[in-house]
C-alpha cells in the first residue's frame, strides 16, 4: 500500500510536448478571458450612450470569447487528468 507520503515523493515525469500543451491552453485561456472582459466593457459603454443594439452585439461577442476561453480550461483538465 502506498503511504500519502510515498505519493508526495512522487516526481511528475513531464515531456516537453506535455509541457507545451499546457502553456498553450493556458494561453489560449487567458486570452479569450482578455477578448470577453474587453467586449463586456464595451457593452457597458454602449449601454451607457443608449446604444443598446452595439451593446448586444458586444454582449454576444463576450458570450462566445467565454466559450472558447471555458473550452481551452476543458482541455487542460483533461490534459492533467490524463497525466495524473
Amino acid at each position: 500500500m502506498t503511504t500519502t507520503a510515498e505519493i508526495k515523493d512522487e516526481q511528475k515525469i513531464v515531456t516537453p510536448a506535455d509541457n507545451q500543451k499546457g502553456i498553450e491552453n493556458h494561453k489560449k485561456a487567458a486570452k479569450h478571458h482578455e477578448d470577453a472582459a474587453k467586449h463586456h466593457i464595451e457593452a457597458a459603454k454602449h449601454h451607457e450612450a443608449g446604444n443598446h443594439e452595439k451593446a448586444s452585439e458586444s454582449t454576444v461577442k463576450a458570450h462566445g470569447h467565454h466559450a472558447m476561453a471555458s473550452e481551452a480550461q476543458r482541455e487542460d483538465v483533461k490534459h492533467h487528468a490524463l497525466k495524473s
